[in-house]
């Protein structure tokens, strides 16, 4: 199993109260973007995941998204360059582009391909259809989403593999001209490991391509759904999915002592908590989804990513008076039970280890990425979380992903196992510890 490292490269100079009067972080104000915080934030950032390679994590993870101070990430495949330079032997997980709101495959080819070759080769690239307040920032049409992330991908591994030059005329694509001369240093190109919330339609569509499928914090009764539907796709392409064909990312915090960890990881509710990356106007514009997709949306537990939550969909009112005390206090109630659902993993190395190991015995994930706490939280505070998870817990869960044989992507190829005609597929996740601790 790989261990990953994530941060959201929060804006953590943004007042808090302006986030929680706008409703969310999508739409706050640029007015208070500080040029020197910004500096010295990015050039941080860089550094802890350089950080993060010399603790031993095998994976440093980026993202993206645009006009949201909940993540300063704005273009990630400049990071993931810096970092292919500066880094010598962490891979560099994009989690991931987003194809529909980028509209230019042939642009985002030659940059990826560049990111590979000066890593000689340590690239894992993703795709995403980008957030729904993603289709406002970059005026981009969501009834067409799936359309284009779709043409898209396929568009650019033709790109990458298809000697030139050739001409592409697409639905919403078009290029006289297609001869890249920058390729990827892997053959026939990076993998592509693909995160997702809990869409139905992104789960048959990475099984069909073999590509591993990530979820992003969600619930796990819900996530076990979504891994098991995967393996019945996957069955009918004539393969049997396993540990290779899934991640996790999981929101985690640690610090020396338990009453440290828990106050420090409020950070993770600043602004109003991942409920508040966007208004619900912005967070589902219609089209973006199907009907399937939000009927699972709706079940998902308050504490799931990007703000997809059943609460979020059923909407507030507009007259509400916004009081940001009153906000604060709610939170607390939601931060205990996040923790008890396992949806936030919070605490001292000894508590955290059972907890992220009854996680990996149910998801059986070949890869976990462990996503740092969001707000205001020091430089020093971020390193010592990096450095317990680094020193006293992933070792045990190394040891724990051994014992109960958990393949990554990158030792078994996804697709590999194949099924015998007449053979039914295994189950590939275990309900059983979720159980054990009431949660199902």
């Amino acid at each position: 199993m790989k261990v990953g490292y994530f941060t959201e490269r929060p804006a953590r100079w943004v007042p808090e109260e302006a986030i929680l009067r706008n409703g969310g972080h999508f739409g706050v104000s640029n007015s208070y973007f500080d040029r020197e915080r910004a500096a010295e934030d990015y050039n941080y950032f860089i550094d802890e995941n350089l950080y993060a390679e010399e603790l031993g994590f095998d994976i440093v993870a980026l993202n993206e998204h645009h006009g949201n101070p909940f993540c300063m990430g704005s273009v990630m495949n400049v990071e993931a360059g810096i970092l292919a330079r500066l880094t010598k032997k962490a891979r560099i997980l994009l989690i991931g582009n987003p194809l529909p709101v980028i509209k230019h495959p042939l642009r985002m080819a030659e940059e990826l391909a560049e990111i590979d070759l000066i890593s000689r080769g340590r690239l894992i690239t993703g795709w995403v259809r980008g957030a729904g307040s993603e289709q406002f920032f970059n005026n981009a049409n969501p009834a067409y989403n799936r359309e284009l992330f779709e043409e898209a991908h396929d568009f650019i591994v033709q790109a990458w593999t298809r000697p030139g030059p050739w001409r592409y005329e697409g639905k919403h694509f078009h290029y006289r001209h297609v001869n890249p001369w920058a390729l990827p240093y892997q053959k026939p190109h990076p993998p592509m490991w693909i995160p997702g919330v809990i869409s139905p339609e992104t789960v048959k569509w990475c099984a069909e391509h073999n590509y591993p499928y990530f979820g992003l914090g969600t619930s796990l009764g819900p996530t076990c759904d979504l891994w098991e539907y995967y393996a019945d796709e996957a069955a009918k392409h004539g393969f049997q999915a396993g540990p290779e064909n899934f991640g996790y990312v999981m929101p985690t915090f640690v610090a020396e002592t338990e009453e440290r960890a828990q106050e420090l990881g409020k950070g993770f509710l600043f602004g109003g908590g991942q409920n508040s990356f966007a208004r619900v106007e912005h967070t589902l514009p219609p089209g973006y989804n199907s009907k399937d997709a939000i009927r699972r949306m709706a079940k998902q537990p308050q504490g799931s990513w990007l703000g997809v939550s059943g609460d979020k969909l059923r909407g507030h009112s507009e007259e509400e008076e916004i009081d940001p005390e009153e906000i604060r206090r709610k939170l607390i109630p939601g931060y205990q039970k996040a923790q008890k659902a396992l949806q936030l993993i919070i605490g001292s190395p000894k508590s955290v280890i059972p907890k992220l190991k009854a996680i990996m015995s149910t998801l059986r994930p070949g890869a976990l990425i462990i996503f740092s706490v969001q707000g205001p939280v020091s430089n020093e505070d971020r390193q010592i979380s990096m450095k317990l998870i680094a020193q006293e817990v992933i070792p045990a869960l190394k040891e724990h992903a051994k014992a109960i044989d958990l393949p990554d992507a990158l030792e078994r190829a996804p697709g590999s196992v194949k099924l015998r005609a007449g053979v039914s597929r295994v189950p590939v996740s275990d309900r059983g510890p979720l159980k054990e601790l009431g949660l199902t």
